[in-house]
């Protein structure tokens, strides 16, 4: 009499998608590194998140017209890696960041906390800061202005960033049109396989409506393809995303 409802409890359990977090690359270094020379191989796909500008190679940003950076002007030159769900926003959550670890001392007997320590008596910490589906390349000056600000929609407020529509108010951040989406698929990715990071209620609800608005292009589907090969895991939120629009 057991067998076929245990039957169908198997089949269901098969068939429901496996989210599995990074358990591949632990170096942030690293993945930065691999994200350049593995995931952004040509000229057309090294284009920054927020502000769709330009790089090479050596990560040197091509003069967009218009940009504008009132401040940390020498970092607009050069695209940094962002972690577009920011690293302090799960780092927090971890009791080495808050509090420290007795492995967290200087040579001179100085006790720390905060990322660094996470990151250096932490395993999982490590693995969440270097997961590429949260990576993404952008001028280093709009990387160090969004700091760990959430994203929100601010209304009538002008650009931080000339003609880049990337805005910021009040510690609170409204991304331009074309990276709502992506950016709402690396949350949504994190908020799913990381139990160490849970998104409030209306940040969710934002990024829910972010990710049905704005959908998957070629890119963002062959860019995760890349990230499979070299990380190991999937990022269900795209696939999914990719398969549906039939691009996958």
């Amino acid at each position: 009499m057991l067998i076929k409802p245990l039957l169908f409890i198997s089949i269901l359990f098969l068939s429901l998608p496996s989210y599995a977090e990074n358990t591949q690359i632990q170096s942030f270094s690293s993945a930065k590194k691999k994200l350049e020379k593995e995931i952004y191989l040509v000229p057309q796909e090294r284009h920054t998140l927020y502000c769709d500008a330009e790089f090479d190679s050596k990560k040197n940003v091509i003069a967009t017209s218009g940009f504008e950076s009132k401040k940390y002007k020498k970092r607009a030159k050069r695209i940094e890696w962002e972690h577009v769900v920011p690293a302090e926003n799960f780092g927090r959550n971890f009791t080495e960041w808050r509090s420290g670890d007795k492995q967290c001392v200087t040579s001179k007997g100085k006790a720390y906390k905060g990322r660094r320590c996470a990151e250096k008596t932490n395993a999982e910490y490590r693995y969440m800061q270097a997961d590429m589906y949260n990576l993404y390349p952008a001028i280093g000056s709009v990387n160090a202005s969004r700091s760990n600000y959430n994203f929100v929609m601010l209304g009538n407020v002008q650009s931080s960033f000339g003609s880049c529509a990337m805005k910021i108010e009040k510690r609170k951040v409204e991304p331009p049109v074309q990276s709502r989406g992506v950016i709402a698929r690396a949350y949504l990715y994190m908020d799913t396989i990381y139990p160490s990071y849970k998104m409030s209620r209306q940040q969710r609800q934002l990024m829910t409506a972010w990710h049905k608005t704005y959908p998957v292009n070629a890119w963002e589907c062959e860019r995760a393809k890349r990230i499979q090969k070299v990380q190991g895991n999937n990022n269900e939120i795209v696939q999914q995303s990719c398969q549906a629009a039939g691009l996958n």
